[in-house]
């Protein structure tokens, strides 16, 4: 089978597209031989940032010359983005020889598409005698795929609200999921600011060693965007790092990364440090693609990520602000639109197709008794983009939000016509 009849297959292999628990995958692993002799492992979890995180982590371990396999999701345009050692996408053979393994020894255990492809990336990384993996958590922590491999370094970026039909309806429920993936006697770095204390006690109570952005590790930024950073070693002492750079994605990740990185045996050079955090970039988190009118891509789908854009948009200078936006039915759709809501002039609301999708309607039903101003409901994010487009001037901002499946969309249609992504 192709990739892609793989793939198709997957979809339709378990009963629940997410189905949430360890048994099933812990019991697979365990014929694959993958719960023992992995590298160093850093987990990282959070309802926002964990890619940017992951590609902080990523972008500073490579420049110093490890070999560092990553796995993340979901992906924007191609499977293989998920899975990648040494900052190369895996290929389609290596991804087939994995999922032939996994059938192999499966039998009569039933995965989810989920547990199926993370097994595939660990029997990619086994194969290729790594240094370290870098593991983004999928949905919450404690019950995701990728807690039956135990971290060393832990980290939970954030803590807000999003999927609380699985994770629960208040941030503390969610929080007691994301704290799920430290281990007793190991670093588990908290990115979250104002956490709620049941989630601190809780995570205390594991017997991990706790570290807290604002208490443990400070980062500290000016004015022109620079940054300093105050955090501790793996033997306890004090660390200090002076004018760090601007960076591309959220700076406070980059400070959770540079304090996971100092927690861990890797050695690092400081100022070579310093220059791949700066350089670190990750597609569609707040990625221009183009200038004058320019155009952001953010697939930030829910009220936090919309707050942390809205902030980056406030003083940014833009004449106008016109955003592009599809949104799936089951996110805090007309919350994650009041946060933007002062920084957009003009909306262009758009259909996502699929069971999850919502229709263009429905948005605009909800910005117009908001009263914002708001063009004709598009079938597809790429009609609202070239909508935009047409109306867009020198010194505006087109912005493409709201899903992975809008963004991905519009980079696809942008491809087709200029060969840009």
């Amino acid at each position: 089978m192709t990739l892609n009849d793989w793939l198709q297959r997957l979809e339709r292999l378990h009963y629940k597209a997410i189905d949430m628990g360890l048994e099933r995958v812990s019991q697979v692993a365990q014929r694959l031989n993958l719960l023992s002799g992995l590298p160093f492992i850093f987990t990282v979890g959070g309802t926002n940032g964990k890619g940017s995180t992951v590609a902080f982590l990523e972008s500073v371990l490579l420049a110093h010359g490890y070999h560092v396999g990553v796995y993340t999701s979901p992906h924007l345009i191609d499977f293989n983005e998920r899975v990648r050692v040494d900052g190369v996408q895996a290929d389609d053979a290596a991804l087939i020889a994995a999922f032939d393994q996994i059938e192999a020894v499966r039998d009569d255990v039933s995965l989810t598409y989920f547990e199926f492809t993370t097994l595939a990336a660990m029997l990619v990384f086994k194969q290729r005698g790594l240094d370290v993996l870098v593991l983004e958590v999928g949905l919450g922590g404690r019950l995701d795929a990728v807690n039956i491999w135990d971290a060393d370094i832990a980290m939970v970026t954030s803590i807000d609200l999003d999927h609380q039909q699985f994770l629960g309806d208040t941030r503390e429920k969610i929080g007691l999921e994301k704290i799920g993936i430290g281990r007793a006697g190991r670093p588990l770095l908290m990115g979250e600011p104002d956490a709620p204390e049941l989630v601190v006690s809780a995570a205390r109570s594991l017997g991990c060693r706790l570290l807290q952005i604002g208490k443990d590790f400070v980062p500290e930024q000016d004015v022109s965007g620079r940054w300093q950073f105050r955090g501790a070693d793996a033997h306890g002492a004090t660390v200090n790092w002076q004018d760090m750079p601007r960076t591309r994605l959220y700076w406070r990740n980059a400070a959770i990364a540079l304090q996971a990185l100092l927690l861990s045996p890797f050695r690092l050079d400081s100022a070579l440090t310093a220059s791949s955090l700066a350089s670190a970039a990750l597609t569609g988190r707040q990625q221009m693609v183009q200038q004058d009118p320019a155009v952001m891509l953010d697939v930030g789908h829910n009220p936090h990520a919309a707050a942390h854009l809205a902030r980056s948009l406030a003083g940014a200078g833009y004449r106008r602000t016109l955003c592009v936006v599809g949104m799936l039915g089951d996110k805090a759709v007309a919350n994650t639109l009041a946060e933007l809501l002062p920084v957009v002039d003009r909306w262009f609301p758009a259909t996502l197709g699929g069971d999850r999708g919502l229709a263009g309607d429905v948005i605009a039903s909800l910005l117009l008794d908001s009263g914002a101003l708001t063009a004709a409901v598009a079938a597809t994010p790429r009609q609202a983009y070239r909508a935009a487009l047409a109306q867009a001037g020198r010194g505006d901002l087109i912005l493409v939000f709201g899903s992975f499946y809008t963004v991905a969309d519009v980079i696809q249609y942008r491809r087709s016509v200029s060969g840009k992504g």
